[in-house]
């Protein structure tokens, strides 16, 4: 039977659709699902809109049937305390538990002339049938988490403008047996999927393996031609610097049209860039894609987009339109960065180096997993996150193999950050057949065959490809983790794939693979993990492009209480001097992932933890000093032993206790700060091995009429000047100063001792600055234990809508006020806002002097209290304004 509304209402419910020179739009709400087991009917009469959907629950689109469980209150948080050991397990109930219909209704105004309406899915896992309007719309069954769909489904909408969509979404098959291994048994990978659903050492199984549609689901109206796939190439010749006239940059543009009509159709594909139209016409023929190649477009004194640390991220809007006589049928934007990266070998260290605009750029980077295990990805999160990693003074980021092509969105917040991307295919060593491992449930050679579908594989990396390729900061494409793609899949990568789609990028065959860090020391190329001695960063050569190294980052009081229930806020218990690296850790702890090997053999020598929040008080000191001296020591040795490194990692997507410089919840730790620092792009440090002072140069240009200027302090305040020089570096590159070690062991022999080490300009303006607390001979901080308390005096006033300064002044005469921890609270929870964006925090103030910090934070809420805290600085919260 057909359902016809009177012309009337149907004329006023057209008045409320949405206009359509909004060309696309998101269907990204009330969406209802239920567990197709409860489903007592077929496709085509559950997606007609007459159909009642008794008992159905609001669903979460984009997203998975984990998120809607915890969004509809079935489920306990998996993130906090134990909760996700009692979540069912997919290996366990069966893939139906999990399987699950979405329904949506929607209205959609006629369609005029040669209109056309599409239906994009942008990532849906693992398989699906899509109906609507009680008619089939993928004609087979759809398979493949990273594969993106697009339907025409002009002749399936309805004529009242009610319409309804039904997808029914099945889980990967196998699942994978969660029994503890890395990617658990291993099978998880026997699919093109995220391969970490099924746990890994920093998390626990995602118990619906992500099941869902995961992704945006889009409608696009069209005329009768589509745009898609547009593509844009930047060529940068020559050398390059960040500032003055440039010469000319070549803009390669093409794209695809496609024609669904039974009629052949003319018009003119263009494109404008900064005051620039090119334009070409074409035809194309009936029921056909074109793929059309505009004419090089010479660009007059570009403004370049440049990493983080070296220049400034310039974007231009470009506008493509393919016009049919003088209607527009369909258009298409992209944010273009003028650049060009290249790689060359550097035959001193044996490894790659990286070029943008024909400058060597020094690799200072971070691993990335996936911004949330259970996908719940936003634009916010991805612009918090990836600012963070700015503000560690980082330039590139790896997406790590068993995790996804991150989503345009992510590639956007680093396009304005300015941070490089080597982004990996979907294979991991462990999964994916690279060693033994009693825990796999296939063999070496079984796993090394995975995924079973080789051809969908091929067809996923070409789509994906085309999603993300016109990024600015998408620098390499990586193979996979720790081994390449099988044979097959490898050849289409190297000689088909990136070669046509992209043409620009090189693509390394895996992420510790010799073609990148040549490895002459044996082991797998990476590494070392854990807390290391700082003394080792400096003094004991690795890879020399270090794809992984270091994992620590156990969060605060604050960020541990969380996800911790108050009974299992118990600091570890250290064993004893006899079993120096041994402790004995809370189950919830162990759960999160908390190793802490190592941890008691550097936190000790402050003292041992009186309770929970001062263990994670002395882990700050740990964190901090750790990954300053990570990056300080390769740094020292740029160009001469490396070319880069990148940390394993840098952010968590669960509530895990290692590897993160900032919690789940977007708090950061001190692992942020100590990276800040000895990441700055003009850097003075001390090198513990040797004694010398240094500088590190990282910009394009020299660095003169500079007064380097080295403090002693002892732990009573008392300063001694060791030296104060005119200096002068230059660009890319690391230089001895002069040795300081008999001064600094004698002062520190006894209690330990403060070190300042200050670049200063002309008119005595800090450029740079470094702060190290030393121990005494013993390797003790025994002057720190029994330091002098200080009051530091803090003035808090408003700078701008959502914009604090902070400063701290020390009194003369004082001992340093060390180690202090800004925030900004609540004012009824005294809970921190998050996230909050600090210029820096964790800082010390010399006696007699002050220290601003300024802080960015969310809008919305009543006016924060700043809080301060320190070693030797008793809390203080006070509003802003006050004194």
């Amino acid at each position: 039977m057909t359902y016809r509304l009177p012309f009337c209402l149907l004329c006023a419910l057209l008045l409320h659709l949405p206009l359509w020179a909004q060309t696309q739009r998101e269907l990204n709400s009330g969406w209802q699902c239920l567990p197709a087991a409860k489903v007592s009917v077929q496709g085509p009469a559950l997606s007609q809109p007459s159909y009642a959907l008794t008992g159905w629950a609001p669903a979460v689109v984009p997203g998975t049937v984990l998120t809607t469980q915890l969004a509809n209150k079935q489920v306990p948080d998996p993130f906090y305390g134990m909760n996700n050991k009692h979540i069912p397990d997919i290996y366990t109930t069966g893939r139906d538990y999990y399987t699950y219909w979405f329904v949506q209704d929607f209205t959609e105004a006629p369609l005029a002339g040669q209109q056309q309406l599409w239906l994009h899915l942008r990532g849906v896992n693992y398989s699906c049938e899509l109906y609507l309007n009680g008619q089939k719309v993928n004609k087979q069954t759809h398979h493949g988490m990273f594969l993106r769909q697009a339907y025409n489904i002009t002749p399936l909408l309805a004529r009242n403008g009610r319409n309804r969509l039904a997808v029914i979404v099945y889980p990967a098959d196998p699942v994978g047996n969660p029994n503890g291994g890395q990617g658990g048994d291993g099978r998880i990978a026997k699919s093109v999927a995220t391969q970490y659903t099924a746990g890994w050492d920093w998390i626990q199984p995602i118990r619906d393996r992500n099941t869902g549609i995961w992704d945006k689901v889009v409608l696009e109206r069209t005329g009768a031609v589509n745009l898609k796939n547009p593509h844009v190439v930047t060529r940068v010749p020559g050398v390059r610097l960040p500032t003055g006239p440039q010469a000319p940059a070549i803009v390669q543009v093409s794209a695809e049209l496609e024609n669904p009509t039974a009629q052949a159709v003319a018009g003119a594909l263009t494109y404008t860039l900064d005051g620039h139209t090119v334009s070409q016409p074409v035809n194309i023929p009936a029921r056909a894609t074109k793929v059309v190649s505009l004419k090089n477009l010479s660009l007059p004194n570009p403004k370049l987009w440049w990493p983080n640390g070296y220049g400034a991220q310039h974007l231009y809007p470009l506008k493509m339109q393919f016009v049919v006589g003088k209607t527009v049928s369909d258009v298409e934007t992209v944010d273009v960065g003028v650049r060009e990266i290249q790689t060359q070998w550097n035959t001193k260290t044996e490894s790659r180096q990286v070029l943008v605009n024909g400058q060597k750029v020094f690799i200072k980077g971070g691993n990335w997993i996936i911004s949330d295990a259970m996908l719940r990805f936003t634009d916010a999160r991805y612009d918090a996150e990836i600012r963070f990693h700015r503000d560690m003074n980082l330039n590139l980021i790896r997406i790590w193999g068993g995790a996804l092509v991150e989503r345009p969105e992510f590639y956007a917040a680093c396009d304005k950050y300015g941070l490089l991307v080597i982004q990996d295919f979907w294979v991991s060593g462990d999964a994916n057949g690279r060693w033994l491992d009693p825990q796999k449930a296939d063999d070496q050679w079984t796993r090394r065959k995975y995924p079973d579908d080789h051809r969908l594989f091929i067809n996923s990396a070409a789509d994906q490809v085309k999603m993300v390729r016109n990024h600015a900061s998408l620098a390499m494409w990586c193979g996979g983790n720790e081994i390449t793609p099988p044979k097959d899949i490898y050849t289409a990568l190297a000689d088909s794939i990136i070669p046509k789609l992209d043409g620009t990028r090189w693509l390394i065959p895996y992420s510790n693979s010799d073609s990148l860090s040549y490895n002459r020391l044996g082991g797998n190329g990476d590494g070392p993990y854990g807390i290391q001695d700082p003394r080792s960063f400096w003094g004991t050569r690795t890879y020399p492009f270090n794809s992984e190294v270091g994992s620590v980052g156990v969060g605060d009081y604050e960020s541990l209480e969380r996800f911790i229930p108050k009974a299992n806020l118990v600091a570890p218990q250290y064993l004893g001097p006899a079993s120096k690296n041994a402790e004995k850790a809370d189950s919830v702890w162990t759960y999160h992932t908390y190793t802490g090997v190592g941890y008691n053999q550097y936190i000790l020598p402050y003292g041992a933890p009186k309770d929970v929040r001062d263990f994670g008080l002395k882990a700050q000191l740990v964190n901090y000093d750790q990954y300053r001296a990570l990056m300080e020591g390769f740094s020292a040795h740029m160009w001469d032993w490396y070319t880069g490194t990148i940390i394993w990692k840098t952010q968590n997507p669960w509530t895990a206790m290692r590897g993160q410089m900032y919690d789940y919840y977007l708090d950061p730790n001190a692992c942020l700060y100590g990276l800040r620092s000895g990441s700055a792009p003009l850097h003075p440090m001390y090198n513990p091995v040797d004694s010398m002072v240094m500088i590190v140069n990282n910009s394009f240009a020299v660095q003169r009429d500079l007064m380097l200027v080295v403090d002693a302090y002892d732990l009573a305040g008392k300063k001694t000047n060791i030296t104060q020089v005119i200096v002068e570096i230059n660009p890319s590159m690391a230089k001895n100063y002069l040795p300081i070690g008999p001064l600094v062991r004698r002062m520190a022999k006894d209690k330990g001792m403060f070190l300042s080490i200050q670049l200063l300009d002309l008119n005595k303006k800090v450029v740079s600055s470094n702060f190290y607390w030393l121990a005494d001979a013993k390797g003790e901080y025994s002057g720190l234990k029994t330091m002098a308390k200080t009051t530091v005096k803090v003035t808090a006033k408003q700078l701008a809508k959502n914009q604090i300064s902070v400063t701290l002044t020390n009194p003369a005469n004082a001992p340093v006020a060390f180690f202090n921890r800004l925030a900004l609270v609540n004012p009824q929870t005294q809970q921190r806002l998050l996230p909050v964006f600090y210029s820096d925090n964790y800082v010390s103030v010399l006696p007699g002097e002050s220290t601003t910090v300024v802080m960015d934070y969310p809008p919305g809420g009543p006016a924060p209290l700043v809080s301060v805290e320190g070693w030797n600085v008793e809390k203080q919260l006070l509003p802003v304004g006050a004194n």
